[in-house]
Formats: structure tokens, sequence, C-alpha cells
């Protein structure tokens, strides 16, 4: 049976007229104003001849909010069907969205857009909580051709700026704050002082929108808690409420070219600027729309509920654009797995009926701690497929999740994807692959995979090394917005001919994949990539730090977490206070997710002769580890002892 599964994802992979015509037949299902001509996929994956380029659908004219909304409203006659069970951070705090309010509601928000002046191309800031307007405002931008850049709203006004910046946004679109558990994120004040930093920087956005989410009437907050102050600039503000009672509820639709821009998603890049991963609309439209149904094994009568934020690529791809492609009821969650208490998910499940489940091995690990009582409280009877993302799952959780959370009858799908690839590309399909803990499986139709070795050659059969692609996938994103060379020197430099992922890979005897975690210069904190150079800036730009050195540490939570080796200045002395600082300065330049779990005192740092820091000396040492391997490099190895001495207990 293993061998059966494995050969039938690889036939599907290598054979490219196959891959045509399952394509093919995936389109059928959506609405096309124009259809391609020419060959379905059209690409140069090796910089040696010439532009690395991805084209799908050449020539297709279509729009993807109208192929998931009008489509399923008028065409499907789903129109009196929920879209959305919203629950908010408060238990009792919830919302009911069909999809024919949904469509009017993004026809609104269009019209609003369009009203000041956003037209085709134009770039829009979305800076939100988990909240319906949320959707709302992304698939406004898509109907009328704009394209969204949202920001995690966990972010500090420092990224918020960055992003801003980067895609020269014109609008930008928040709430005036939201709670997670009982902490107030006053989102308003951070979004006033993002723009401002822009103006510094002389870029001016012209216009903000805001939503009152916490002011509104009727809003639950945490006991004894209320609504933050709202800074307000009559130039610049704009309320929601007040544009959406005057918009029309019917926007015709801007027909887009097949890689017309869809949206821009900023990941960490290893040389601490973020990527602004920019996707396209078809592709990613049909690729989003048949991992979802697949993986998943959507059915008519699912509640699917995917715990991730729509500011990372899961909620993109497998909240908004995935699922409502499908006709699907989601669960949209704006709270926390913890508040009010560790049961709140699978009180959750049993609410809505949740049938299929996908949240992050950080989550898993996470309700673990407390033991199976808080999920045996509620029944999960509902439940059918599980999915794990954002990261490896370490088979002890995984044994977890499908034993205690599934009752060893729901099959788990752990998925391997990334910001960049759209969706998922290595997978297990519910109960067509036999299960392996922590395996990624195989790949998804179409995507073709190999490990090569350092010299770029492909190893054959149960081997180890770097996880690369080797033709395209419908999905799959087309640059870095505004720096193509950057697009090509990351990806596709480092080997020519393929698509270079940055992690590293097992294959088994059996032929299963296993993702063996970054090879570059990243980190996987919760699920969410962060770029080792850009905690190093934010530490460097205290006054009293003349180098700082950023590596990964394993955490029973997290998976990794930060420990960070800081040299002064001379006439500095290193304390606790000037710790708390040090930290306070990530989390305003970076976000909290960034804050790091471990900070020591390095008078020195392990380097070459030629001054290069020698990090994989620091993962040893940060781990307690004394086999450091060949350090005959080293220029001075007297500093190796005295950081040995003065680490950070992790025990």
């Amino acid at each position: 049976m293993i061998v059966h599964c494995y050969l039938l994802h690889h036939l599907y992979a290598i054979c490219m007229f196959c891959v045509s015509e399952f394509w093919g037949d995936v389109a059928k299902d959506f609405f096309w104003k124009s259809k391609h001509t020419g060959q379905f996929l059209d690409y140069n994956f090796d910089v040696t001849k010439g532009k690395v380029y991805i084209k799908c659908m050449e020539g297709a004219i279509t729009n993807i909010c109208y192929n998931v909304l009008d489509r399923n409203v008028h065409d499907k006659k789903m129109g009196d069907k929920v879209a959305f069970f919203w629950e908010g951070n408060e238990p009792g705090d919830e919302l009911k969205v069909t999809y024919r309010e949904l469509l009017k509601q993004v026809c609104k928000m269009a019209n609003v857009l369009k009203s000041l002046g956003v037209k085709k191309g134009d770039r829009i800031s979305i800076y939100m909580p988990m909240v319906v307007e949320l959707v709302v405002a992304m698939l406004a931008c898509a109907r009328i051709g704009a394209v969204h850049s949202i920001v995690f709203a966990g972010f500090s006004a420092e990224s918020l700026c960055e992003r801003i910046l980067d895609s020269q946004c014109s609008l930008l679109i928040t709430a005036d704050g939201f709670y997670r558990g009982d902490k107030l994120i006053n989102l308003k004040m951070i979004a006033d002082d993002a723009l401002e930093k822009c103006t510094e920087k002389n870029f001016s956005v012209q216009k903000c929108i805001m939503l009152k989410h916490l002011s509104k009437d009727g809003s639950l907050l945490p006991e004894g808690s209320q609504s933050p102050p709202v800074p307000w600039n009559p130039e610049v503000d704009l309320c929601w409420h007040t544009l959406m009672e005057e918009a029309s509820d019917e926007c015709e639709p801007e027909w887009c070219q097949s890689e017309d821009p869809l949206f821009i998603l900023y990941t960490s890049g290893s040389t601490g600027k973020p990527k602004g991963v920019l996707h396209t609309v078809s592709g990613y439209m049909l690729y989003t729309a048949s991992t979802f149904k697949y993986v998943f094994d959507h059915q008519p009568d699912d509640v699917y509920w995917c715990t991730a934020d729509i500011g990372w690529i899961t909620g993109h791809s497998y909240i908004t654009y995935g699922p409502l492609a499908n006709g699907a009821t989601s669960v949209l969650f704006e709270g926390l797995p913890t508040y009010p208490d560790v049961s709140r998910m699978w009180e959750i499940v049993d609410k809505y009926q949740v049938t299929k489940f996908y949240t992050a091995p950080t989550a898993i690990r996470l309700l673990m701690k407390y033991g199976s009582g808080p999920v045996q409280k509620f029944t999960r009877r509902s439940l059918k497929v599980l999915g794990t993302v954002g990261e490896p799952i370490n088979p002890e959780a995984w044994l977890w999740y499908y034993n205690v959370v599934g009752e060893k009858r729901c099959p788990v799908v752990d998925t391997f994807w990334q910001t960049e690839t759209g969706g998922h590309v290595l997978t297990p399909l519910p109960a067509a692959t036999p299960m392996k803990p922590g395996s990624a499986a195989f790949p998804f139709f179409g995507v073709v995979p190999a490990i090569l070795n350092e010299s770029g050659e492909e190893l054959e059969g149960p081997n180890e090394g770097y996880l690369v692609f080797k033709q395209p996938w419908p999905g799959v994103m087309r640059t870095v917005y505004g720096n193509h060379e950057r697009f090509e020197t990351t990806y596709f430099k480092k080997f020519p001919g393929y698509y270079v992922t940055g992690d590293g890979c097992r294959r088994d005897k059996d032929g299963y994949l296993w993702i063996t975690g970054r090879i570059d210069d990243m980190l996987n904190v919760s699920g969410h990539l962060l770029s080792t150079a850009e905690v190093e800036s934010a530490l460097v730009e205290h006054e009293a730090v003349a180098e700082a050195a950023v590596v990964s540490h394993p955490h029973p939570v997290k998976g990794e977490s930060l420990y960070c080796f800081i040299t002064l200045k001379d006439g500095f002395d290193y304390t606790i206070s000037l710790e708390a600082q040090l930290k306070k300065q990530v989390r305003e330049k970076i976000g909290a997710i960034a804050t790091p779990d471990y900070m020591q005192n390095a008078p020195g740092l392990p380097k070459t002769r030629s001054g290069k820091i020698m990090r994989r000396v620091l993962r040893k040492i940060a781990r307690n580890e004394r086999d450091l391997g060949d350090v005959s490099t080293l220029a001075d190895c007297t500093v190796i002892e005295q950081l040995f001495q003065n680490r950070c207990n992790t025990a």
C-alpha cells in the first residue's frame, strides 16, 4: 500500500500531460471571461538561460472575488449557506455570515475603495484583527483588481511602516483595537505610529479607514476591561461604518488577466529585509481551491476550522480563498486556544460541529501540557480530518493529536508548504496515504520534488539533503515585489534549474519525505518564519550593543526559540535592566513574536580568520553540546570556553 501510494503521487507529478489534464479539469469549475491561449504552464527555472519566470493560463481573464462569491451565490444557488461562523475572543461574542451577506458587504467595500480613488493595481495595506471585515477588505481589493498587502496584527509600527513603504500602499485599513485573551492591542495607535514613521521617511498614506471593533455597541470585552481610547486625525481617518452605510451593495468586478497581481505578503528574508512575495490571480485560485478540496477531502456539509491568522499565508489560502472557492462553511476565530480556559478549542469544535480541523504543532504542544482532561470534556464526535501546518510536527505531538484529539479515528494530514508556494506542496491525502507520524509524505499533483547534495546532484533512494522542486505548479510565487533580482538570487541561483526551498529534507526507504528544518539563517517560531538578521539588526541599534548573533534553540511548545549572544561596547555593563531594554527593542522593531527567550553576555564571538561568525558553533553552545566538530578555522578558540561558562540555563 505504501509503495502504491508513492507511485500514484509520483506518476501524477512527473507526467506533464497528466498535470495539464488535471488542472484543465479543475479550471472548468470556474468562470472565465476569456479562456487561456497556449500552454497551461510556461516557465524558466534556470538563471543561466535567462530571466526566471512562471506563467499560468496566459491570456485568460477572470476575477477571483467573482469566483469565490458571485459564482456560489448565483450559479450554485448557495446564497443562504453560511460562509463564516465568527467566534470572538470572548465566549458568546459570535456572528453568522452567509455567502449572500458576504457578497453584499464586499461589494459595498469595493465601492468605498473606488470612491476613494483606488484603481486596479493599487496596493492597499490591511492591518486588522481576525474579524469578518478583514475578509471583506481583502476580497473588496480583489474585486476591483487592487493588490492587498495584509500585515499580521501582532507586528509593530516599525514592521507595518516598512511594509507600507516597500509596496507604496496608497491606503491603510485598520481597526480601533482587539483583545488577545485579556491583553489589549491598541491597533489604531500602532497604525498611527506607523503612518507617522512613513511621513518621516517622505511617504504619506493618503487615507486610513478604521473599523470600530471594540468601540462598537454591544462589544463583549474581558471582565473589568474597556474599549481603548481611539486617536483620530480628521484629515486622514475615515470611519468604516459611515462609509459602508452610504455605499451601494452592487459592484461589477474588474476583469483581470491571469497573471495580474492578486496580493503581496511579506515573509522574513535572510538579509533582514522582509520579502514581498507576489501571487497572481488564476494560478493561485486554482491551486488553493484544489489543495483545499483534496487535502481536506472537502464535502458540502463540512464545517471547517483553520486556527491560523489571516495575516499569514495559511489564513490567505486556507481561511479565505481556498474554502470560499469550494463553497465551504468555516469557523473564523479571534481568540486564543487557552482563553478563557484550555478547553476553548474543543468547546468551539462541539459548538459548531467542526468536521475538518487545521492547526499548528505549536498549539498542539501547548495544549498537550494540560493533558487529555480538557480535551475529553467535549465529545469532538464531529471531527473527521485533522491537519497540521507551519512547521514539522514531532512524533510525540502527532501521536497525542491522533490518539487524544482524534481518538484514533481521524487521519492526520501534516502539510508542508511556504508563503512562496501558495499552497500545500507535500502532504498526505486523508484515508489514501498510510500515515507516518511527522512525515510530510508525498508531493501534491504536479509538484516534482528532488533532494540535492551540496554539489547540486540529485540524490535517489533513502537520502538527505536540500529540498528543491524541478518544475512550477499554478500557485507558486511569481516574484519578490519590486525586486526580481532578489527573487532569482534567493530561490534559483544556488541550484540553477530548481526552486530552492531553503529547507532540508530526508527521504526514507518507502519514499516518504521528512522536513528536517531550515538550512539558511531562518528560525521557525510557533510556525512563523523569522530572520536572524532582522533580530540582530534590531539588537545592534541599541547604543550599548557592538555585535549580536542570534541562533535557534529547541522549545517544547514553540518548536524553536531565539537564543541571542550579545557583545557590548566598551563602557557598558551587561545587566538585567539592559536585557529588558533589548527585549523591548526587538518587540517594538519587529513584534512580540520575535521576543528573545534567552540572552547571554558574549565578550567575544567564535569567528573565522576572515571574520565570519561560526553560527554552527553558537548553536552547539546554546544547546550545551560540547562536540563542536571541526573548529580549526577559528581565529580565537579561547572564546569558546567563556561562552559555555556564560550560557543561559535553558533546562
